[in-house]
């Protein structure tokens, strides 16, 4: 009887389905040279792809809904409800952006793992991270040198 948590995947695994721990299979059978190149441009594409929806996240998207609600004649009228046309649209262009890349995410796993890689995590954390350092960085940049306090003329705190 298998009664350790780990093996089990903890006190729910009766009550939530997908608990238990993936069991993989033995290391990949690698097969022809030039599929296992193939399959490795397909993951490094993937990941691209990956990494370019994660920075639009830092930017595009909020500047987009913005410039949609504002080209909207019945919402630029009404400046709250236009707000909150535009937070929604952004808030589920996020969530359906975070899960087109948890999806993309799955697949890189699988092709990394047919192109000869003992592949058991994903990478969608670590893009995450870097893709928000990237993007505060050049949301500060933009913030001092460009259009944000630089077109005003004044340092913050000044009269």
């Amino acid at each position: 009887m298998r009664s350790d948590p780990s093996d089990t995947g903890g006190l729910f695994v009766g009550r939530r389905p997908g608990t238990r721990p993936i069991h993989y299979r033995g290391e990949p059978v690698l097969g022809d040279p030039r599929q296992r190149r193939r399959d490795a441009l397909l993951g490094h594409c993937v990941l691209a792809l990956i990494v370019l929806i994660n920075l639009t996240f830092w930017g595009p998207v909020e500047a987009g809904w913005l410039w949609i609600v504002s080209h909207i004649p019945v919402l630029v009228d009404h400046i709250f409800f236009a707000t909150v046309v535009a937070l929604i649209g952004i808030l589920l262009t996020l969530v359906g952006g975070l899960i087109v890349c948890k999806q993309l995410d799955a697949a890189w796993i699988l092709i990394r793992r047919a192109s000869g890689v003992d592949q058991r995590e994903g990478v969608i954390g670590r893009v995450f991270a870097y893709t928000a350092m990237i993007g505060v960085t050049l949301f500060g940049l933009w913030l001092v040198f460009g259009g944000g306090l630089a077109s005003t003329g004044t340092a913050p705190g000044a009269p």
